[in-house]
């Protein structure tokens, strides 16, 4: 075979092979015919001019993150580092206007977030940039819609997603969040205590108040008991005086008893004699007696004090001032 012939099959063949070439998807090529544009050629086999025409480059279309890292002062004068993340695309629309009209996007995105954070963020206290991060990124996201647009770029989303404080400001904030939860748990630790104190003090006064209901209502049976037993005694033909002794011996007796069968009990010296109980009544017979007569006594003065003291008329003031009215 003719070895002209077949340099100029592998030349043709190469031409024509190199005519076609491909576009992956969620991309564009940008082709240019003798340097100047041409067409833009969307994912699939394409077709171009061999030499006339030239592949002048490809343009992403999926979404991109560009994360952007800023060191800002805040309003107290609080230096920070702020973490930008700003989520874009290229229009596919607009794939002239993102190829030809801006050479480095990813500079003028950053640009653009520093000249907006910067602007923001002095605004704010440290505490209110912490609450207000979603305003920052709505501000920035704001303002890149509106000067990538014509570039050809859309802004997805913003995202504020780190704050980062200087390491002494951090560590100062951990302290006084420490300081104010121990002053929190101090006061309910106290207010616990209160709780505690009162619900003792209203226990304890129940309790006393029941006792002593309990005490008048174990005296007023033992009144009530002493007088049928001598009402008992008395229908037996014993006086009252007999059945007083009788229930004062009675009693005596079961004292000792009670305190005899207490093994843990302390010594008590009492007298032990039938002759004691006796004594024991009439002890009790003449103190009663004594305080009857002292409470006559003293109503009796209670009377003589409260009777008003006649006015005895002064004679001769009117002796005096009579002539002077004559």
């Amino acid at each position: 075979m003719n070895p002209v012939l077949i340099i100029f099959l592998v030349i043709a063949l190469f031409i024509f092979m190199s005519s076609f070439f491909t576009v992956k998807q969620q991309s564009s090529v940008v082709i240019e015919r003798f340097g100047k544009f041409h067409s833009v050629r969307n994912s699939g086999l394409q077709l171009k001019i061999p030499v006339v025409d030239r592949l002048a480059g490809r343009v992403n279309l999926k979404i991109q993150q560009l994360d952007v890292i800023i060191e800002t002062k805040t309003k107290d004068n609080v230096f920070i580092k702020m973490k930008v993340s700003v989520q874009f695309k290229v229009i596919q629309e607009k794939v002239y206007d993102a190829f030809y009209k801006l050479e480095y996007p990813h500079d003028q995105i950053t640009a653009y977030v520093f000249d907006v954070v910067r602007a923001e963020v002095p605004k704010l206290k440290l505490d209110d940039v912490f609450e207000r991060k979603d305003d920052i990124a709505i501000a920035v996201k704001r303002e890149l819609n509106e000067a990538m647009t014509t570039y050809g770029y859309d802004i997805i989303n913003t995202l504020v997603t780190d704050i980062d404080p200087d390491i002494q400001v951090k560590n100062a904030m951990n302290r006084i969040n420490a300081a104010d939860r121990e002053k929190t748990a101090a006061e309910f630790e106290a207010e616990s205590s209160r709780i505690r104190i009162v619900a003792k003090a209203k226990a304890e006064a129940e309790s006393k108040r029941l006792q002593g209901q309990g005490i008048a209502d174990q005296r007023r049976e033992i009144a009530r008991g002493l007088v049928e037993s001598v009402e008992v005694l008395n229908s037996v033909g014993i006086n009252s005086q007999e059945a007083s002794a009788l229930i004062v011996v009675t009693q005596h007796y079961d004292t000792l008893q009670a305190i005899g069968a207490d093994a843990n009990s302390n010594l008590i010296l009492l007298p032990n004699s039938p002759q004691a109980g006796s004594d024991m009544l009439n002890n009790m017979v003449a103190s009663f007696s004594a305080s009857n007569q002292v409470g006559e006594m003293m109503k009796k003065n209670n009377k003589k004090l409260a009777k008003p003291k006649p006015i005895e008329p002064q004679h001769g003031y009117e002796d005096d001032i009579e002539p002077e009215t004559k």
